[in-house]
Formats: C-alpha cells, sequence, structure tokens
C-alpha cells in the first residue's frame, strides 16, 4: 500500500472551511482523491475522468462536477478538459494549496 503525505494546512485550515464554513463534504472528499492522484502522478498535472472520480469516491459523477467547480471558484484546482470520444469527462489538472 502506498502512502502520501498531507500539509498540516489540509486538515487544520482547508478541512474546516470546505466542510464547516462552505458544507461541501465532497468538495472535500474529491481534493483528497485528487491530491492523492497528483501525488502519483509526480509531475506537476495530472489526467484523470469524471467517471473514475466519481467510482473512486464513492460519490455520483453530477457531485464530482460540483465539487470541481468549487475547487476552481475558490482557486484550488486549474483544470483543462479534454475532449474523449465520447464527450468532454476528462479532467487535466493542477491542485494548489492557497494560503
Amino acid at each position: 500500500m502506498q502512502h502520501f503525505s498531507l500539509d498540516h494546512y489540509i486538515v487544520d485550515v482547508l478541512m474546516p472551511d470546505l466542510v464547516g464554513h462552505d458544507r461541501r463534504p465532497a468538495t472535500f472528499i474529491v481534493y483528497l482523491y485528487l491530491l492523492r492522484t497528483a501525488a502519483n502522478s509526480k509531475r506537476d498535472t495530472f489526467s484523470v475522468s469524471l467517471q473514475t472520480i466519481a467510482t473512486k469516491t464513492g460519490l455520483s459523477k453530477s457531485t464530482v462536477q460540483a465539487a470541481i467547480r468549487h475547487l476552481r471558484r475558490r482557486r484550488l484546482l486549474d483544470y483543462l478538459k479534454a475532449k474523449d470520444q465520447k464527450r468532454y469527462e476528462t479532467l487535466i489538472g493542477r491542485l494548489s494549496l492557497r494560503r
């Protein structure tokens, strides 16, 4: 099993802000999943489909989409949508720790 570490800021500041203040616990779950994905890619950017995020987090695809919009509004995620064969579903993102 692989491990990755979290900056204290994520747990001490970001979690209470997203879950408590914004009342968006799903956004925090998506952020954690994307953080792990970014750590595994070992690059500045990563690529993952919305359906994969939904499946891996146990959230619906529409909830994932709303969470990603919120992360982008909060400037915690920069992303592009890449066109696949069916529709725009793939997220190519870069996470930031805004303090």
